[in-house]
């Protein structure tokens, strides 16, 4: 680090002990410069909120609350604002917000990611100054708005179709692996993916990106999969 010209501040880093299957419990310490570490229950690294049983409770709560008060600040000049102004800045500060590292939230039971719904559905009624009860899906359809929950899936096939092209990094390549038939199959040309197996897709590794991206990848029609361009491809999986 001291190439770079960094310096680690002992006194603003965490220990995050993310413990794994059956693992025993006990107390961990790491003695750190003339500072003694100690577990914590999260950790907050490159904005995102981390716990240590990747819940990711914690990092949604931060999100909504951020969300929250971005919105109650525009609300308190949204008459001053022209509709076309109003979906600008809610775009550039809070949908770019629920959007950040969003495909960590992956697998997600829908009741977890509820809270950046409630979010987004609040946007859309400002951006046309609407009342608090009305109904959002015509004004996420007009916005071309993905909910939540799609977007979180959009993202990690976006991620997937550079794995499977070639051009993401090497790391995310490795999670997946081509499915190459034994026989000659039209299916040979059609860029599936190996599937996960029922044990993993049942199990506690379902929230995988080497689980989730072959199974929603696979689900996707050919014309989708085999897109020429990154560009037709997000324009085919989006439904508006």
């Amino acid at each position: 680090m001291s190439a770079h010209h960094l310096k680690i501040n002992p006194d603003k880093t965490k220990l995050l002990f993310f413990p794994g299957k059956n693992s025993p419990t006990q107390d961990l310490t790491v003695n750190f410069g003339d500072s003694v570490l100690t577990p914590t229950q999260n950790a907050r690294n490159l904005g995102v909120t981390l716990d240590s049983q990747l819940s990711l409770t914690a990092n949604i709560a931060a999100t909504t609350q951020s969300c929250r008060y971005t919105l109650y600040n525009i609300r308190r000049i949204r008459h001053l604002l022209t509709q076309k102004a109003a979906q600008v800045l809610i775009q550039a500060l809070v949908i770019s917000r629920l959007d950040y590292c969003n495909s960590l939230l992956a697998g997600l039971p829908a009741t977890a990611i509820r809270p950046l719904q409630l979010i987004q559905n609040a946007a859309a009624r400002l951006v046309f100054n609407l009342p608090k009860y009305s109904h959002t899906t015509p004004l996420l359809r007009s916005l071309h708005w993905l909910p939540v929950a799609a977007r979180i899936q959009f993202k990690t096939l976006v991620l997937t179709y550079h794995a499977v092209n070639g051009s993401g990094p090497v790391y995310i390549q490795d999670m997946v692996k081509p499915y190459i038939p034994t026989c000659t199959l039209r299916s040979a040309s059609a860029k599936l993916l190996v599937p996960p197996s029922l044990r993993e897709k049942h199990s506690a590794r379902s929230r995988l990106f080497a689980v989730l991206a072959p199974r929603w990848w696979n689900e996707l029609s050919d014309d989708i999969r085999t897109a020429e361009s990154l560009y037709i491809f997000r324009r085919k999986d989006t439904p508006f």
